[in-house]
């Protein structure tokens, strides 16, 4: 797979819906947000107390660094595309922390945690110490291969723009990728704990990228069957970050809202869709994004809002 950050399809088979399956998946997705948003609360008051944290670690890919949001990180490697304005800078302004660094990166995937994305660029577990007291990941997005699924999707929509041509292409392998996941990323927080073991820790999940259904093809390329399969693939790998955040004792940060994806007016959209119309990546987080996802950020710490 490519080493670009957004969210790759053989003759079309036919593919029929696991049911039962996508039920278990939507009542397992309630219930770990139910639990989530509880984690939340039960870990402000701490937080709030404890502020202003002593220093602050952001892990991650693009959908942390924030590219082509102005202005960019100075001093930040121009290959990583990071931006002041993304939602760790915003949180960390807010909280007053005493030091702050971000070490996001786009295109980033769980092995560039552990080493080196780019040559002269330090692998981001590096930023821990044993004195960081507030971390926040968000990762596993490339690592899953979103970039290639929806540009597969995108190019079989135009063959059969009102079918399913894209979960008829892939069928359970997308639900056997979050699946296959669970060790990689349960890793992550695993080796957060163990170089800064006093630290808060955040799993800060993705925004949503399309609609629960319908969609707006041809806009945005993707067929209407296809949405809701897409939709539910992408709850189901925020689910499984949540669940093996919260069995390492991280609080997972939900900022899936309704309402703000590609297909949303630009005045309304967080995740620009593949002609961007506000300063963003395509697929990728704008301004509007980053301070929502900055807003729940700090709502799980206690931390006024902007």
């Amino acid at each position: 797979m490519p080493r670009t950050d957004t969210p790759s399809m053989s003759p079309e088979a036919p593919f029929a819906p696991d049911a039962p399956a996508k039920t278990r998946r939507s009542r397992n997705a309630a219930l770990v947000a139910a639990a989530a948003l509880g984690l939340s609360l039960a870990a402000a008051p701490a937080a709030a107390e404890e502020a202003p944290f002593q220093h602050y670690v952001a892990l991650g890919d693009s959908f942390t660094a924030g590219p082509l949001i102005p202005p960019y990180a100075p001093g930040s490697d121009p290959r990583c595309l990071r931006s002041s304005a993304n939602y760790a800078q915003l949180t960390a302004d807010r909280l007053g922390a005493a030091a702050f660094t971000d070490v996001s990166c786009s295109g980033a995937v769980i092995a560039d945690l552990s080493e080196p994305r780019f040559s002269g660029v330090a692998p981001q577990y590096d930023a821990l110490t044993p004195d960081t007291d507030l971390v926040t990941v968000g990762i596993g997005g490339n690592d899953f291969g979103f970039v290639d699924v929806l540009t597969t999707c995108a190019k079989r929509s135009l063959g059969n723009p009102l079918g399913n041509p894209c979960e008829r292409y892939y069928g359970d392998e997308l639900d056997e990728r979050v699946e296959g996941l669970r060790d990689e990323v349960s890793g992550v927080y695993g080796e957060i704990a163990a170089r800064s073991p006093d630290a808060t820790v955040l799993a800060v999940g993705y925004l949503q990228i399309l609609p629960e259904r319908n969609g707006c093809w041809p806009r945005e390329p993707i067929a209407r069957g296809d949405v809701a399969y897409l939709d539910g693939v992408q709850t189901a790998l925020n689910t499984m970050i949540a669940e093996e955040a919260a069995a390492h004792g991280a609080v997972f940060v939900d900022v899936l809202e309704r309402g703000h994806d590609i297909c949303a007016p630009g005045s309304e959209r967080w995740v620009e869709g593949i002609v961007p119309e506000n300063s963003a990546a395509p697929v990728h987080p704008n301004a509007a994004g980053m301070a929502a996802v900055a807003d729940r950020v700090s709502d799980a710490l206690g931390a006024p809002a902007a």
